[in-house]
């Protein structure tokens, strides 16, 4: 009630709890993020250097660290930028279904009540609470040696599979990798998918049972109930996995360990903040491209 002994109405006091609730992050976004980003974009404008007596000089040179940046700067494994957007977009791209997937299987498995539940969910979620390099120590140490934990992709490379896809369907190496990749680094695998599997296990544990109930009333197969009541009742979860994902996939990227190699290595902080600009952009478009694919399915089962 305000003082004249109204009551606020209903939607107004949900729009003043919802601004209380997000206004712990409004306040780190502007502080920790918002300057920032805006003193990186200036940067990134201009050719930064170290002043006679200290501090930083700046001399204007507009777009000019964006032009170098894709025509004479490289990598530090010497390849050109675009090169290294072009794997990075790809080995997100072709790795976000997979964790997806794999996490929505093991939340379905984890959900599922069989003798023993609890202590499959303490194995599962074991590398996620100590960390994958804690879990893969432990391994090494038990197995005496880490060469069986690090053999790279020569076991799947070599399989029977791999040259049936390649040789007879044609199916190219770049494809087939960053695939070969997960299989073989099954901790990895589990380590990233760990959040999402979380978040899917409590959105699975959300529905209402009489949903099911309901289905088997009509007499709906398990395939049926799993398409018409599971997947839309988790369509919202779903896009915040999948834009979590992308995030934290963009996140462990080697773009990021390249633009502060410009800055804080070769001394080229222009050079450097223009990368980040561009890396921060190239995130935004793959998200605005996931929302979009996302959006018709999302409000589709909104209704």
């Amino acid at each position: 009630m305000n003082k004249k002994g109204k009551k606020i109405p209903y939607q107004t006091m949900r729009k003043i709890h919802g601004l209380v609730f997000v206004s712990p992050f409004l306040i780190g976004f502007v502080a920790f993020f918002l300057v920032p980003l805006v003193n990186t974009v200036y940067y990134s404008l201009n050719k930064v250097g170290v002043g006679d007596q200290g501090g930083m000089t700046f001399e204007w040179s507009g777009l000019q660290n964006y032009i170098d940046l894709f025509q004479t700067e490289v990598t530090t494994g010497n390849e050109p930028m675009m090169r290294l957007f072009t794997e990075e977009n790809s080995t997100v791209l072709l790795s976000l279904p997979l964790i997806v997937i794999f996490s929505l299987f093991m939340a379905l498995l984890a959900n599922q009540n069989f003798k023993g539940r609890a202590i499959v969910r303490l194995l599962f979620f074991l590398p996620i609470i100590l960390g994958l390099d804690v879990v893969m120590d432990m391994l090494t140490i038990t197995t005496g040696s880490a060469e069986g934990l690090d053999s790279g992709s020569s076991l799947l490379a070599g399989s029977y599979v791999t040259i049936f896809l390649v040789r007879t369907l044609n199916v190219p190496m770049r494809v087939l990798y960053p695939i070969m990749n997960y299989v073989e680094n099954i901790f990895e695998l589990i380590s990233q998918a760990g959040v999402q599997t979380l978040v899917y296990l409590t959105a699975l544990q959300s529905i209402s049972p009489s949903l099911y109930e309901v289905a088997r009333i009509e007499g709906a197969t398990a395939y049926e109930t799993f398409w018409k009541v599971t997947i839309p009742s988790i369509m919202n979860i779903t896009f915040f996995v999948v834009v979590y994902t992308i995030v934290d996939l963009f996140l462990k990227s080697s773009i990021a360990e390249e633009a502060y190699s410009f800055a804080f290595t070769q001394g080229k902080i222009g050079v450097g903040s223009a990368l980040s600009v561009v890396y921060i952009f190239n995130v935004i478009l793959v998200l605005a491209i996931a929302a979009l694919l996302l959006r018709k399915a999302v409000k589709k089962n909104e209704k």
